[in-house]
């Protein structure tokens, strides 16, 4: 199965200039997405690591499902103010703008190792941010796995040369 046919490019979204790669169009094919999760899963068998996390929103689909396989306990990486209890909290930089991501501070123990799952990696500056948020914590990122590497923009590249291990299912060009 070709999982780049499940995925639907949108042009000029969020803003002009911008070529979207859509996961819904996969995930709303129940064999498409039971070989996305089946792939992440074979792919973290390379590594060694305690818990997942994954970052919010799209990532939460794809990490809750090998959570559930592995029987690994789950982290929700979260955008600003989306979490109760006390956080740690990151700034960053996307392609289109700026944002934040928090996480518990009781969500990691210190020394514990984190696969980070999420649907793409374009710029890394969310990977980077998700790593700093883990690292704050005392933790590890163990890897990182994504379906989509938009190859051309540099972010796997950027996380490798951090001395991080990056996995991705699907490459497409960033523009």
């Amino acid at each position: 199965m070709n999982l780049k046919d499940y995925i639907r490019s949108i042009s000029d979204y969020p803003k002009k200039g911008i070529l979207f790669r859509d996961i819904t169009t996969l995930i709303k094919d129940e064999k498409a997405f039971a070989e996305t999760i089946n792939l992440i899963v074979d792919n973290s068998k390379e590594f060694d690591f305690d818990k997942i996390a994954a970052i919010e929103s799209r990532g939460f689909v794809f990490a809750s499902a090998v959570s559930y396989i592995l029987k690994k306990p789950f982290i929700m990486l979260r955008k600003k103010n989306k979490l109760p209890a006390d956080v740690h909290s990151v700034d960053f930089e996307l392609e289109y703008g700026t944002a934040t991501i928090e996480v518990h501070k009781d969500s990691f123990n210190e020394g514990e190792k984190i696969l980070v799952i999420d649907d793409l990696i374009a710029t890394g500056g969310t990977a980077e941010a998700a790593a700093k948020l883990i690292e704050i914590s005392k933790s590890n990122v163990a890897a990182f796995i994504f379906v989509i590497n938009l190859f051309d923009l540099g972010g796997c590249e950027k996380l490798i040369k951090n001395n991080y291990k990056v996995k991705s299912l699907i490459e497409f060009p960033g523009h």
